[in-house]
């Protein structure tokens, strides 16, 4: 029976008894396949409380979507408007502005909650 995991030694049970279920061809709507299905959710509730991700640095984030999109710097100079204002922002002598958060949200569909972040 699936319950709540509390501690260390049930998260680590709850996550063999997953790699256990993942290695079996699973049949759609079966008894094991719901049991995955909600031993993930448990898992990654576990996680999410006892290993916080934080979240990255704005800077670091466009940095990183610019590099995963294949994007150039130079592009992003035409979605902040210009070359310097590109530059500034990335080597932090500049903060975002609403407008540049709201684009960077659009073009590069980085969180805007990641883009407000102090910095």
């Amino acid at each position: 029976m699936l319950k709540p995991i509390k501690n260390n030694n049930e998260y680590e049970a709850a996550l063999e008894r997953a790699y256990d279920l993942m290695q079996v061809d699973l049949v759609p709507e079966s008894k094991e396949s719901d049991e995955l299905e909600v031993l993930s959710i448990l898992i990654k509730e576990y996680e999410n409380e006892h290993f916080p991700i934080s979240k990255p640095h704005p800077i670091e984030a466009i940095k990183f979507r610019l590099d995963q999109m294949g994007i150039s710097e130079s592009e992003l100079s035409k979605i902040l408007g210009a070359r310097s204002r590109k530059s500034e922002i990335l080597s932090g002598k500049r903060k975002l502005s609403l407008r540049m958060i709201r684009k960077l949200n659009d073009k590069l569909k980085i969180p805007a909650e990641v883009l407000i972040r102090e910095y």
